[in-house]
């Protein structure tokens, strides 16, 4: 008898990741990662736009990542591109309310998200938390009903981040992401 896999999502906070990781990932191993492991169909990375990151766009997107860019006011002076935690959120709510997926899976290690995990957990639609670094929100210690996973120990245990023709790196892009 066939298990029926399940029609899970991935919603992945670029900019924490980029921040929180001090190694180099290789996102082609990484996706396939999610999708073995926790049956990711569509893993959204959300992100701030950049005019001379082409190469890394490309690079996510022919790895099986659906590029999610923040509105950024042309005019403005700031560095930072826009608010990659509000589009999250709504993104995951938009697609929850639309039954578009069974779990979803977040890749984030600040407590942003904490309120809608909860949520998500109440309705049985949390898979796991992917944290980047041993530095995590305390909001999800204790996290009921959930899975929290280390990227950083995956990359010995699982060795998914270590492929030099396929790698992207997260540094050293000084300023990407901010």
């Amino acid at each position: 008898m066939k298990i029926k896999k399940e029609n899970n999502y991935a919603f992945i906070d670029g900019q924490n990741l980029h921040l929180q990781t001090d190694f180099p990932i290789d996102f082609k191993r990484f996706r396939i990662y999610l999708k073995d492991k926790y049956d990711i169909v569509d893993a959204y990375y959300f992100l701030g736009f950049k005019k001379d990151e082409p190469k890394l766009y490309i690079g996510l997107q022919k790895a099986g990542f659906i590029l999610v860019f923040n509105d950024k006011n042309e005019n403005s002076e700031s560095t930072k591109n826009g608010n990659v935690d509000t589009n999250l959120v709504f993104n995951v709510m938009w697609n929850l309310m639309e039954l578009k997926f069974d779990k979803t899976l977040i890749v984030s290690g600040d407590g942003d998200y904490k309120q809608m995990i909860d949520y998500l957990i109440e309705k049985d639609r949390f898979k796991a938390i992917l944290v980047p670094s041993n530095n995590v929100s305390s909001l999800y210690n204790g996290l009921k009903g959930g899975v929290m996973v280390r990227i950083n120990k995956l990359q010995s245990k699982y060795r998914v981040f270590e492929n030099e023709k396929t790698q992207i790196r997260t540094r050293p892009f000084n300023g990407f992401f901010r």
